[in-house]
């Protein structure tokens, strides 16, 4: 199996659009998951590199939303979505908190 990451050409309106869905879709999915924001850059570096995810994901299974921003921000929230659970997950959060 191999794994093809997905590419974008730097300079591009594409570029300019693929990482402005990034940095919504970051917001949009730190408040999903944790229900606030976890600090503005850490959600947007996330959307950014979840974007790539989403782009990965949805290649994988074959999907495509169309072009423009609202599809890219779909896709860009879905690998944010998926990468702070997994983010969460590993790093404990999952655990139930006892009150003493």
């Amino acid at each position: 199996m191999t794994i093809q990451l997905p590419s974008i050409s730097l300079g591009s309106t594409d570029t300019l659009i693929f990482l402005v869905a990034g940095l919504v879709a970051g917001i949009l999915a730190s408040m999903a998951v944790h229900g606030r924001s976890s600090g503005i850059l850490l959600d947007m570096v996330l959307g950014v590199i979840g974007a790539f995810l989403g782009r990965w994901i949805f290649g994988q299974f074959g999907i495509s939303l169309g072009t423009g921003v609202i599809p890219e921000i779909v896709v860009a929230f879905v690998g944010a979505f998926v990468l702070l659970l997994l983010v969460h997950a590993l790093s404990g959060g999952f655990r139930q908190r006892r009150s003493t």
